[in-house]
């Protein structure tokens, strides 16, 4: 081959447009995705994918999008996001993601900060968050529906033809648009989630994308080829879009579940083997297992105890390398017969793997999985990392860190204990933000995550917390909030936890409750608070004096996205928090010495 020719294809290779086009070329016997319709999920085959990114990439040509122009996607997880966002990849437009529960101001600052020519909608519902924007979002030219197109709308069926005409009367367009995609070429602008300020848009390139492709595919048993993936993380986070572009990379199937809700169901039917999620769903997931056994009578209780018993230590020999003795290969097969398995079918039964990011899961939860055959590996990662820069292995993990660093990312700990990476899936820019840019680095090119955390011997990483979210009381006392959380809501019961003490002389602590589980085994409101407050006694025997929660108060309701409270992604923004319950935080303090 020509020496300008092999060039020119390895630069094509690192964009995500050659990683598409490589994907639809194998001619893989599974499908790329599935698709739910009522009870049944209907797969959509690579070559019919393929003529759907063409039609829509044609589409957006006709528009006049061109190479570096911002597109706007506003919809939840469905296969015309991932379609729409290969075929702009392909003409070299930059995607910009919007969560789908984000409000109309949140909208447009995003569209008006990235500059957006033509907005992408999933129905009326967000149409109408986006309606007569233009005032304040002035390049803004066109918007398309994937359904419920109202006036002013093109729908995306009207798209598509524009495409194919205008394909007919320019019969190259396509292939001259995608030769001038390049791996340094701006992919996408993902913005970071605002829990310490405003939004910042990351500017990730093609490149970026296709290093951790690349990297992850080098992971042994983690995604495999011909796996089902059950997706229902928002595609707006980078933790989704990864999963997405590694079905193209190694080759598996995704099944699109848009609502939270209906994963039971979608679990019992798609069967996945990979489960990408974040943690909330384990911590609601081993509530109800855990609620379900306290019910139970004690004969019942007794066996569920020494099956998980058993489980643990067959998992425990399992992550060491070592093989089960021979007791313990007699018990695990009953165990799992009798309580295990029955565990491992809430997830449809052949679940190999969970994968867990955007947020800590207490240790004893991924144990607890892990002793019932379903091994939960959490990672860790940034907007400003592409996604994740740490993982945990299949064979090579260990419980209650976030694994070591995927292949080519290098990570170290500044002397003040925060976090440090560099390499090739690090962003290139803030958009617009030059001087947050450059506070973002080192002098010498290390990205500077805001995260605090150690490094073992091994290179297995712990996080310790968020730099910003440390709490130092009145008494210079520094208290990293998120091991104490999450030790509380191990408990079942509750559902969410807020610590807050910063300038304060002690922990209080803001605790919404699973009102379904603790109902259970609690039936008055003094009942229900004398549970929390023997969960709070139990967590705070494990940690110092100036860790332990000194006063609670029960909220009448969790902390919400359509309050702002909490992100996208279910991280709590503090601050927010914190105003929004100011009253009850005062109340707190306030009390006589000794009361509760």
């Amino acid at each position: 081959m020509h020496e300008a020719a092999r060039a020119a294809e390895t630069a094509a290779d690192r964009t995500v447009a050659g990683l598409w086009r490589r994907a639809v070329g194998r001619d893989e016997v599974f499908p790329a995705f599935l698709v739910q319709d009522g009870e049944r999920w209907n797969p959509v085959g690579w070559a019919e994918a393929a003529r759907r990114v063409d039609d829509l990439a044609a589409g957006f040509l006709a528009l006049g999008v061109g190479h570096g122009d911002r597109v706007a996607i506003l919809s939840r997880t469905r296969i015309e996001w991932t379609l729409t966002d290969y075929a702009l990849a392909s003409i070299g437009a930059v995607s910009i993601p919007i969560y789908q529960t984000s409000s109309r101001a949140e909208c447009a600052y995003l569209l008006a900060d990235s500059g957006v020519s033509v907005l992408v909608c999933e129905n009326a519902e967000q149409l109408a968050k986006t309606r007569n924007l233009g005032e304040e979002v002035a390049s803004l030219r066109h918007t398309v529906a994937f359904a419920d197109a109202e006036a002013g709308a093109l729908p995306v069926e009207e798209l598509v033809q524009r495409g194919r005409d205008h394909v007919r009367d320019d019969p190259g367009a396509l292939a001259a648009a995608r030769e001038r995609v390049a791996a340094g070429d701006t992919l996408t602008h993902i913005y970071t989630s605002g829990t310490t300020g405003s939004p910042k848009g990351c500017v990730l390139s093609h490149g970026n994308f296709t290093a951790l492709t690349g990297s992850v595919a080098q992971i042994e048993e983690l995604f495999e080829h011909g796996d089902t993936v059950l997706l229902f993380l928002p595609l707006a986070h980078n933790f989704g879009r990864l999963v997405q572009y590694c079905a193209a990379e190694i080759g598996f199937t995704i099944a699109y579940c848009p609502e939270v809700a209906d994963l039971q169901a979608a679990f019992a039917r798609v069967r996945p083997t990979l489960f990408p999620t974040v943690p909330r769903l384990f911590e609601k997931a081993h509530a109800g297992v855990q609620a379900s056994l306290a019910e139970a009578g004690a004969p019942k209780r007794r066996l569920a105890d020494w099956a998980l018993h058993v489980g643990s230590s067959a998992a425990a020999r399992r992550a060491e390398g070592r093989r089960a003795g021979p007791l313990l290969a007699l018990q695990a097969p009953l165990a799992d017969r009798l309580v295990l398995g029955k565990v491992r079918e809430r997830f449809g039964g052949r679940l190999r793997l969970a994968v867990s990011g955007g947020a800590p899961l207490a240790r004893p939860i991924t144990e607890f999985f892990a002793g019932c055959g379903v091994l939960v590996l959490e990672g860790y990662g940034l907007s400003e990392t592409t996604s994740g820069c740490t993982l945990n292995r299949p064979h090579d993990h260990r419980f209650g860190t976030v694994g070591r660093a995927v292949p080519g990312v290098e990570l170290a700990i500044a002397p003040d204990g925060e976090i440090m990476v560099r390499g090739p899936t690090v962003f290139q820019r803030y958009h617009g933000r030059p001087e947050a840019t450059a506070e973002a680095f080192t002098d010498d090119g290390w990205l500077l995550t805001g995260d605090i955390g150690t490094l073992d011997d091994d290179g297995f990483l712990t996080i310790t917390d968020r730099k910003k979210e440390i709490i130092v009381t009145s008494g210079g006392k520094k208290i990293p909030p998120q091991n104490v959380e999450n030790a509380l809501k191990a408990s079942g019961y509750i559902s969410q936890a807020l610590l807050v003490g910063e300038g304060r002389p002690y922990l209080v602590a803001l605790v919404s409750v699973d009102r379904d589980e603790a109902g259970k085994v609690a039936h008055s409101e003094d009942a229900v608070r004398a549970l929390v407050a023997r969960v709070i006694d139990e967590v705070n025997s494990h940690v110092g004096p100036t860790e332990q929660i000194k006063r609670f108060a029960l909220l009448p309701r969790d902390f919400s996205a359509d309050e702002g409270e909490v992100t996208p992604t279910l991280k709590l923004k503090r601050r927010v928090c914190e105003e929004h319950f100011a009253e009850e935080i005062d109340r707190l303090y306030s009390l006589p010495k000794g009361a509760a």
